[in-house]
């Protein structure tokens, strides 16, 4: 069974979204390990409350980038982990992060990329003036939100909307989408070609 780490930063609804899904039966996946940078995260919390295995580094760990990294790294590798989800976590990969797990790490964008890499996306869709945004899950490579696309949702924009109302409706697409493709990468469903990920039939799984 696939061996998932996921990463976050925050409040943790999209690593919720993850562990429902498995506790439900229909992701199968372990969750190797919720692991976090910033000390104190509510997602910890929540994670523990589903059994799962935490990291929480010090705060003398989690502010210094390269200490962070290593004992991540090392923990990653003692639980033998085969896909890393970023799940809200806002910290930019090392290379030699990223070198150790090539198409193997994930990680969910609320909006329809390219459009609206980095931060704060919901308030350059609106500030843009678009009609419809959405989320996107992409496989991480070393640029801002710039990895092969994975599978995207379309979310409309409205008059009214504010960053917040936007953001609250993207996130409910954003749980569908995340724990779906986490299920195709686990059935060898994903194949990278060039920019584009195709995604297989259930019978043409490598």
């Amino acid at each position: 069974m696939l061996r998932c780490a996921i990463l976050v930063s925050g409040r943790g609804s999209n690593m919720e979204a993850i562990l429902k899904a498995k506790a439900s039966g229909d992701l199968p996946i372990e969750v190797a390990v919720v692991a976090t940078d910033r000390p104190g995260a509510p997602a910890i919390t929540i994670a523990r409350r589903y059994g799962v295995n935490t990291f929480e580094p010090s705060p003398e760990q989690a502010g210094d980038k390269r200490t962070f990294f290593s004992i991540l790294t090392q923990k990653l590798q003692e639980l033998d982990v085969d896909l890393i989800v970023l799940a809200g976590f806002m910290r930019i990969l090392p290379p030699d992060f990223l070198a150790r797990y090539p198409e193997r790490i994930i990680n969910i964008h609320p909006s329809l990329l390219p459009a609206f890499p980095g931060l704060k996306a919901q308030r350059q869709a609106l500030e843009y003036g678009v009609r419809f945004t959405g989320c996107t899950v992409h496989f991480v490579d070393e640029g801002v939100d710039s990895g092969p696309i994975i599978d995207q949702r379309v979310v409309p924009v409205y008059p009214d909307d504010t960053e917040e109302s936007l953001a609250a409706r993207i996130l409910v697409e954003e749980h569908r989408l995340l724990p779906a493709c986490i299920r195709l990468f686990a059935e060898g469903r994903l194949r990278i070609e060039g920019r584009r990920v195709r995604i297989l039939p259930p019978t043409e799984t490598r």
